[in-house]
């Protein structure tokens, strides 16, 4: 009789403690289903990313990082890039960080997006400053709350600016 009362009384206790458990263990199975990047039209890099395993509604903090490299040029009125001393390429660190919610499956899917570095130079008046190339390498993204990270790879934009003399 004893035993039966005791039963009643850690069954609960037993089942309570299996659904407290539940959402720790949902959350260490975080994984990427899928990750790509690609470079766009005005020379920066997004990724796009889903991630799954995370948890019911958990913020979750990711990082973009890389190493980027630009080519910034001066364009005259006519459309060209008049001296060498009007172009420039600069190499550094690039990265991108955001918060996301798992929302109620547990699930993120988002894109961070990160510049090419900035022109150490200025244009002479009458002249603008433009982006003629840019490239990426070592390219991650890291859920940094999980722990898990992706390697995305090495990306570059070609000639951004195939119409201006002297640019590319």
């Amino acid at each position: 009789m004893r035993r039966g009362k005791l039963f009643i009384f850690m069954l609960p206790m037993m089942l309570a403690g299996f659904v407290m458990a539940a959402p720790a263990a949902l959350a260490v199975n975080a994984h990427f289903i899928t990750a790509s990047a690609a470079v766009n039209s005005d020379g920066s890099l997004t990724a796009s990313f889903k991630e799954a395993g995370l948890g019911a509604n958990q913020n979750i903090s990711y990082a973009l990082t890389g190493q980027g490299t630009a080519t910034w040029v001066c364009v005259n009125k006519g459309g060209g890039n008049p001296s060498a001393q009007n172009k420039t390429t600069v190499n550094g660190p690039v990265s991108a960080t955001g918060t996301f919610n798992s929302g109620k499956n547990g699930n993120v899917t988002a894109s961070l997006t990160v510049q090419p570095p900035p022109s150490n130079i200025a244009c002479p008046k009458g002249q603008t400053l433009q982006l003629a190339s840019a490239s990426y390498t070592g390219v991650t993204l890291a859920d940094t709350t999980s722990g898990v990270s992706v390697s995305l790879g090495d990306f570059a934009t070609g000639c951004l600016l195939p119409n201006v003399r002297g640019a590319c």
